[in-house]
């Protein structure tokens, strides 16, 4: 009986956003379908310089594919609709300044459309 190994990722993207980075990899199963992961890394520094990274992933199924890219656009459309595309969270904009309790923005950041089409 012979061990199957985890085949490496067949196609693979990275997109790089900050102190995370996501990855999507197309996998194959052990009926040689293919599946998709996306991992989310997030690198957290210690006080001593040293360094982790935090991992997240999800499986998508391609049965499952028609329904989960409805249902992201149906959210992204929602958050876009109701709050604009611009960056406001001191959290998560580098450059973010906040003075005497008006939110304001150093520079405009650009944003990278990412579509989920070929999934």
């Amino acid at each position: 009986m012979s061990e199957r190994v985890e085949q490496e990722e067949i196609f693979s993207q990275v997109l790089r956003a900050g102190r995370r980075t996501y990855f999507f990899d197309v996998r194959s199963t052990k009926a040689d379908d293919y599946y998709l992961t996306v991992t989310e890394s997030k690198k957290f520094t210690h006080d001593d310089g040293s360094f982790h990274y935090q991992k997240h992933k999800i499986y998508l199924y391609k049965e499952d594919f028609s329904d989960f890219k409805e249902m992201l656009n149906k959210a992204t459309d929602f958050i876009v609709n109701e709050k604009g595309s611009e960056v406001i969270s001191e959290r998560h904009q580098k450059d973010y300044k906040k003075e005497e309790g008006i939110e304001e923005k150093a520079s405009t950041e650009s944003f990278t459309d990412v579509s989920f089409e070929d999934i």
